[in-house]
């Protein structure tokens, strides 16, 4: 068995997280987090091995050097994206159009342009391309 931790900051991520986790053979989930603070000590409580996570920076979290210290970092790096564009930008990063995002995600195709538009400036960024490569150097998407 292999003992995992959840981090997720939205309770609707966190919620798909434990039903992920709870599906795999062989993984015991030891706690969930919805702060890096609260991640912290649940890694100080528990024998977790894994963390389980949103795709968020966690680096600073995971050290669990300072908790205040990882609040902030990830704080900055998140660079004021929504939950949503958030979401957006994963599935740019996965190379998805604007058509497949709408789709995958169940919103209009026009909602999907105004998110783009916004993470473009955000992330301050003239390409999808370059919003993306931004976003991995801040550690908010994985290539």
């Amino acid at each position: 068995m292999v003992a995992v931790a959840l981090y997720a900051t939205d309770p609707a991520v966190r919620r798909r997280l434990e039903r992920l986790a709870a599906e795999q053979d062989g993984v015991t989930i030891v706690g969930a987090a919805d702060s890096p603070a609260a991640l912290a000590r649940l890694l100080g409580e528990t024998q977790a091995e894994a963390v389980l996570a949103e795709a968020r920076p966690m680096l600073a979290a995971l050290l669990a050097a300072d908790p205040s210290e990882a609040a902030a970092t990830s704080g900055e790096a998140e660079a004021g994206l929504t939950p949503r564009e958030m979401e957006v930008l994963a599935a740019m990063a996965d190379g998805a159009s604007n058509k497949m995002i709408a789709r995958r995600l169940g919103i209009s195709f026009h909602t999907v342009k105004f998110h783009v538009a916004s993470i473009l400036a955000k992330l301050d960024a003239d390409t999808r391309t370059e919003a993306v490569a931004q976003g991995a150097r801040l550690g908010l998407v994985m290539l």
